[in-house]
């Protein structure tokens, strides 16, 4: 048996095999549930992250901030393609991706505990890795379920689902996260709780075959380095993907990583009003998001299209960030907060199921989709740092705004040359 009809061969075990609408719909109904999981991970410390970096020294916040998200965007980057070849070869009892996922949780939830007793840079850059190279352990292997295990008419549905999960835990983990800002070790403490539990469920509901039959490509050092770069002359639709991703994370990262500190310093909040109000912004935009997330991805599936509802999220995300320029108050936060999750919940709903349809190579599903994530966490590096210096060079938070436009609407128009993809 080829390697290339791993997926297929864990379909049509005996167990599968009996049921198959079943094991979808469970997967449909739980996978929400999955994505707010490791979301949550990376909600809870990002708010937490901005708060005890302050506190360390307040003066040169912005610089440490950017550093910690740094180191803890080089080990994501590590994690994701790392991960995706070894759980593409990986042959157990209970699958080759449940044992990634599993795992993850566990050195992600590590992660969490560490960051509750940092009180210094230092420790939270190392909290700041265990934590996301832990969580994207679990998503990568996570996020391959769906070119394995899901039908291609459903894949929009099943990208809906997905990504109602992950951004719903961005919009509502901040929230439950204030309530704990000043019992922030109690706070990590709370999320780590709450992720192993909804994982060991997913887990459990949602069993993988035995594949210990399946064949295992070949797996060397050089061999894995190499397939890290994808060519995209011989790919450019993977390409243009992966530049779209980019750039979109990037200006929405711009902003996300320093909301705290632009509602201080350009919408003039103190630091306890900053803490409260930042965790709202994304709330605002809850019923919008729902609507576009419930819309997007059934719509794409029905009309057979992606490019069009990728293209109009993305430009949302552009779109959002210069409203905090015509309007720096409280309400222009809000009302920037609200468009962009509309955008997001777009884009996300229909985004996965676009590269799931791009990628090169059948028995390399998770190893191609962790290259792909890579563009949502180097802009985690980049993004911070790019913000940083312009904050200063211009003297000026609402520098960020406007730059952050740019290079989300750039992430949205890459869609277009896109030719494998309506």
């Amino acid at each position: 048996m080829d390697d290339q009809l791993a997926p297929v061969a864990a379909m049509t075990t005996p167990e599968h095999a009996a049921s198959p609408d079943r094991a979808v719909k469970r997967l449909l109904a739980s996978v929400p549930f999955a994505s707010a999981a490791w979301g949550l991970g990376f909600a809870f410390s990002g708010y937490f992250f901005a708060l005890q970096v302050q506190a360390v020294d307040a003066d040169a916040k912005v610089t440490n901030l950017a550093l910690v998200q740094a180191a803890g965007a080089v080990a994501a980057m590590i994690a994701q393609p790392l991960i995706g070849v070894l759980s593409d070869r990986t042959r157990t009892r209970v699958g080759g991706r449940s044992p990634w996922i599993l795992l993850g949780a566990l050195i992600g939830s590590v992660g969490l505990i560490t960051a509750g007793q940092a009180n210094t840079i230092a420790l939270l850059m190392v909290a700041a890795m265990i934590i996301q190279f832990g969580f994207n352990t679990l998503a990568g292997p996570l996020s391959a379920i769906l070119p394995d295990r899901i039908p291609t008419p459903l894949r929009g549905r099943y990208s809906t689902l997905s990504g109602l999960g992950s951004i719903a835990s961005a919009i509502l983990g901040p929230v439950v996260a204030s309530l704990f800002a000043d019992r922030i070790p109690l706070g990590y403490l709370s999320a780590t709780g709450l992720i192993m539990v909804i994982v060991v469920a997913f887990l459990m509901l949602n069993p993988e075959p035995d594949n210990r039959g399946v064949p295992r490509a070949a797996f060397s050092v050089r061999a894995f380095f190499t397939a890290l770069w994808v060519d995209p002359r011989r790919h450019p639709d993977f390409g243009w993907a992966f530049l779209g991703r980019l750039f979109i994370f990037g200006g929405y990262f711009m902003v996300l990583t320093y909301q705290l500190y632009l509602a201080q310093g350009y919408i003039g909040l103190s630091t306890s009003e900053a803490a409260k109000v930042v965790p709202l912004i994304g709330v605002v935009g809850l019923p919008g998001f729902l609507v576009a997330i419930a819309v997007a991805g059934p719509y794409s599936d029905r009309i057979g299209r992606r490019k069009p509802l990728v293209l109009v999220g993305g430009l949302l995300v552009a779109a959002s960030t210069l409203i905090p320029l015509a309007s720096p108050t409280v309400a222009g936060l809000f009302a920037s907060g609200a468009v962009t999750t509309i955008g997001f919940g777009i884009f996300t709903a229909v985004d996965i199921a676009l590269v799931s349809e791009v990628l090169p190579a059948k028995d390399d599903f998770a190893k191609d989709l962790g290259i792909l994530n890579i563009a949502t966490t180097l802009p985690s590096v980049l993004a911070p740092a790019i913000a940083a210096g312009i904050v200063q060079l211009s003297g000026s938070y609402g520098a960020v705004y406007p730059t952050a436009a740019v290079i989300s609407g750039l992430g949205a128009l890459a869609v277009l040359p896109i030719k494998s993809v309506r």
